[in-house]
């Protein structure tokens, strides 16, 4: 019998992460028939041999090396014999039937493209889940030491709405989904095209999200609820002590703001990818004299932070011709 839904997995030294998620699936998703697709980046670690033992109906494919979220995710939707996709995350847990309901869901509204869940922490407070896009993406200058936090009181001064959700309690319209938990119509992706390979990890889902809202509408419905232990393979194979996507200062924020710039060029245009490198440049060059000073009063902290931050920046000079012309790039730096 034919899928209702292919649920796609992507592996990267998953290891226990992997097991639990797959579990969860198979413990909570009724009433449908689904297939899992698992595609591993990291064949070499053996993570996936005891889980296909475990669970024979997965369908499988190794690729040669660390292909990242977007080509993964693109090769396990040219696997998929349904005509709707799960992009899910291998460190959440599926809890009350919340594939299944957002699969009904999703097929009732013709004019509904996509959807997410609200995902949780651990100890099960929310995480952001979906959001709205500010103008030209202005919100990611909120992440720079210093300025973004002038920036944050003037936006709070005059009002501006805050792009994220901290909770969606019930089901709410948005500009983009969460890539820990995204449900796609193919007849969308047919139109849109599959995500960006240009992408190697972050904002490839938010870029995705950007086209295919040309073709329909995104929802998050907040009723259904799934944990996400945000980040634990990724902050792994970066060497990172956070799971924040708001620090810029180490190799994991160096690919986030790497990717944050490729998307900005993409999805908002030229003007605006020229306006964000002008203040990053501005930024890198007055945070140091700034954190310099802040370290007398003991702010050793952020001088490393903001430290971290300017080398991130100057770093990205080298993409940049390769950014504005729109030439395909892998943009990897793991």
């Amino acid at each position: 019998m034919q899928p209702a839904l292919s649920i796609i997995l992507v592996n990267y030294h998953s290891g226990a992460f992997m097991y639990n998620c797959v579990q969860s699936i198979v413990q909570e998703t009724a009433g449908m028939e689904y297939e899992i697709i698992l595609i591993d980046n990291s064949p070499q670690d053996g993570a996936a041999n005891g889980l296909l033992q475990s669970f024979p109906q997965i369908r499988y494919q190794a690729l040669p090396a660390n292909e990242g979220f977007a080509r993964a995710n693109n090769a396990g939707i040219a696997m998929a014999k349904s005509e709707t996709v799960l992009l899910l995350n291998t460190d959440t847990i599926i809890r009350q039937n919340a594939i299944g309901h957002c699969f009904e869901r999703l097929q009732q509204i013709d004019e509904l493209i996509a959807a997410g869940v609200q995902l949780e922490y651990a100890d099960g407070s929310p995480q952001v889940s979906g959001s709205f896009n500010l103008t030209g993406g202005l919100n990611f200058l909120m992440a720079i030491p210093y300025f973004g936090r002038v920036l944050r009181w003037l936006s709070m001064q005059i009002g501006v709405k805050k792009p994220s959700i901290a909770e969606a309690v019930s089901a709410t319209e948005v500009d983009w989904i969460s890539g820990a938990f995204l449900m796609v119509k193919m007849s969308a992706i047919r139109q849109a095209g599959p995500l960006d390979s240009d992408f190697f990890l972050y904002h490839e889902e938010s870029e995705w999200c950007g086209r295919l809202q040309q073709f329909g509408k995104l929802c998050l419905y907040g009723d259904l609820r799934v944990t996400h232990l945000e980040g634990a393979s990724a902050n792994t194979a970066f060497q990172s002590k956070t799971n924040a996507y708001s620090n810029l200062s180490d190799k994991k924020g160096f690919q986030l703001l790497l990717s944050m710039m490729v998307r900005i060029r993409k999805q908002f245009g030229l003007h605006w990818f020229l306006l964000h490198l002008s203040i990053h440049l501005l930024a890198s060059i007055m945070g140091l004299p700034i954190a310099f000073l802040h370290s007398f009063l003991g702010g050793f902290n952020q001088l490393k932070q903001t430290w971290g931050y300017t080398k991130n920046v100057w770093c990205l000079l080298p993409f940049v011709i390769t950014i504005i012309q729109k030439q395909p790039f892998f943009y990897k730096v793991l």
